[in-house]
């Protein structure tokens, strides 16, 4: 019995690791220069992921997105109740600190 259903195989020369190689020589050749250049791609897209300003951005992006759903609705509406409890509590906050350090 095989592991793979009849639906989850490649055609031949797809380029699984596995497989054994069919065709040409000129064909094997064309596979092997298709899988370099993927694989260089792939490095690439990796090495440009990795990179501090490219992890800054994404990380600054997401933050804004989240920002963004939390202030408002679906509509593109500010949620005022939430805008102002975020301020109440900035207040609050701001006011314990004044307090504290006045007192010290």
């Amino acid at each position: 019995m095989s592991d793979k259903k009849s639906g989850d195989q490649k055609p031949a020369g797809s380029g699984s690791p596995d497989e054994a190689p069919s065709g040409s020589p000129t064909e094997l050749e064309l596979q092997i220069q298709a899988r370099r250049e993927h694989l260089a791609a792939t490095i690439d897209e990796l090495t440009t992921r990795a990179q501090p300003k490219e992890i800054a951005r994404r990380s600054a992006a997401a933050l804004s997105d989240r920002f963004q759903t939390v202030t408002h609705t679906p509509e593109g509406e500010l949620r005022s109740e939430r805008v102002a409890a975020v301020a109440g509590a900035f207040v609050v906050i701001a006011g314990a600190l004044i307090f504290i350090r006045g007192r010290g």
